[in-house]
């Protein structure tokens, strides 16, 4: 079957479903806002507790990594993505999704070189490193007192 540019730009046009745009981007918007007001509760709920404010922004962050990791784990996170798009992409949990995934994905492919290679490829390198350098950093403040 030949088509022209033009002729393949409508066929394209037809069989492309229509945007919807507004829905979208308000579903994105709402749950979204609803994860980071969640980490904003548990950071108000944590400095209530006594925590000091920068030590409550760590916990609620390693606390939403591990929401997000777990929910992924179990199979809930993908269909809030179904739902929300984009509004799960940027909030920290988004962050641990793109790193749980692949992860459970390729496991089947062995520690090695399923889950662990498929999970670097995909969150990036420096990303994790980051986050294993900041653990790192962490105990030894912890150890020494610093």
């Amino acid at each position: 079957m030949k088509m022209t540019n033009k002729e393949y730009g409508e066929y394209v046009k037809r069989k492309t479903p229509n945007s919807k745009l507004l829905p979208n981007m308000l579903k994105a918007f709402a749950v979204g806002g609803l994860i980071c007001c969640a980490g904003q509760g548990i950071t108000d709920g944590l400095a209530a507790w006594g925590l000091p404010k920068e030590d409550a922004a760590t916990a609620t962050s390693i606390i939403l990594v591990f929401l997000g990791a777990l929910l992924t784990g179990v199979g809930v996170y993908d269909k809030i993505a179904k739902f929300a798009g984009a509004g799960t992409l940027v909030p920290i949990t988004g962050f641990s999704n793109s790193v749980v995934s692949p992860a459970l994905e390729f496991k089947s492919e062995g520690y090695i070189t399923g889950t662990a290679a498929k999970m670097f490829v995909i969150a990036g390198p420096v990303i994790v490193f980051g986050i294993a350098t900041s653990i790192i950093y962490g105990v030894i403040l912890v150890l020494f007192k610093l």
